[in-house]
């Protein structure tokens, strides 16, 4: 049997173990793609901390969920694709199907879903296994390596964009100006925003106003009461892994606006019922995407050409690549180029 480099979590906290380990077949429904590129996310980190862990996930686990790859074997059933097709390996591997959420256009909150570097098998190897359903095709004229991010941090940006109901005259701030919040900031322009773009480094900032931000405040700045003064904010989107933003965006936003929370923070935040009361905001939380999102997003970055500060690694260098994450010393998105 032939086999392939995968990047293996064998101990939690402990580097990943570059071993050469059987490469999977595709079963009933199932395509087997050999992976040109797979983003490295903050999700990544979380599992390979033991901060999640997903019950029954294969032991030793190989993460990631941002592949892109060529499709090299069908399994049985499979007809819609072909050998040879440009496929993504995404957040989803699959859902139930059959409960609310993913009867009603919602799948990515479904608690039955399987995850690619979490509940199954991912994208840190040379090959991997997606289900037909489940995965999408890579419009043409898009770089594996500078698309492969929009798997998780584009689609969940887009996610949030959407739930935040932007259009031309409206103001969104966007606190945190990595890979996701750096989508974001295009995301809300294309819906004709104006984008307040928050941080803690004048650096992200610098690359947050090349993005298109209109205006630029360092989190320490109060950037709450700096976005009121200019009319305030119909929508707050939270990419910053931390409650620290939190009343700067209850400075911000307007009577009526949205709160969107994007990124994973355990630690509650204070909050008044009678201030919800008297302004009428909306509180909410957004997950990834569902599969008809990134077929959406797919279309627009193949379209608009969104841009993100890409570093390309090794699948050799991985443990050097989440190190750097970790540190938060990464502008934008690490991703592995297995084609170097």
């Amino acid at each position: 049997m032939a086999n392939m480099l995968a990047a293996l979590l064998t101990q939690t906290g402990a580097p990943l173990e570059l071993r050469q380990v059987s490469i999977p077949t595709p079963g009933r429904g199932e395509v087997l793609i050999k992976l040109e590129a797979c983003g490295l996310c903050h999700t990544d980190l979380h599992v390979w901390d033991g901060s999640a862990s997903a019950a029954g996930h294969p032991v030793p686990l190989i993460l990631g969920h941002e592949g892109i790859g060529r499709v090299v074997e069908l399994g049985t059933g499979v007809r819609h694709f072909r050998v040879g097709e440009r496929v993504a390996l995404p957040w989803l591997h699959d859902t139930c199907g059959h409960c609310r959420e993913c009867l009603t256009g919602h799948e990515s909150f479904c608690a039955e879903q399987r995850a690619h570097g979490f509940s199954v098998q991912g994208g840190f190897a040379e090959y991997a296994v997606v289900k037909a359903a489940f995965t999408t095709r890579i419009p043409d004229g898009l770089d594996p390596v500078d698309a492969a991010p929009l798997l998780c941090a584009g689609v969940t940006a887009y996610g949030a964009v959407a739930k935040a109901e932007l259009a031309p005259g409206k103001t969104c701030m966007v606190v945190g100006c990595g890979g996701l919040g750096l989508y974001a900031i295009q995301l809300a322009k294309r819906a004709g925003a104006q984008v307040v773009a928050v941080d803690t480094t004048a650096r992200k900032l610098e690359i947050a106003r090349a993005a298109g931000a209109d205006h630029a405040f360092l989190a320490g700045e109060d950037p709450g009461a700096q976005t009121k003064a200019i009319g305030g904010a119909d929508a707050c989107l939270n990419f910053a892994p931390s409650i620290a933003p939190w009343q700067a965006m209850i400075d911000a936003v307007r009577p009526r606006g949205w709160i969107v929370a994007v990124a994973m923070v355990a630690d509650p935040v204070p909050l008044s019922m009678e201030w919800l009361t008297y302004t009428g905001v909306r509180i909410t939380g957004t997950s990834v995407g569902t599969r008809q999102e990134l077929i959406d997003l797919l279309a627009i970055g193949a379209q608009a050409k969104l841009n993100l500060p890409t570093e390309r690694i090794r699948l050799t260098n991985i443990n050097d690549g989440l190190a750097r994450l970790s540190r938060a010393q990464v502008d934008g998105r690490i991703v592995i180029d297995f084609t170097a």
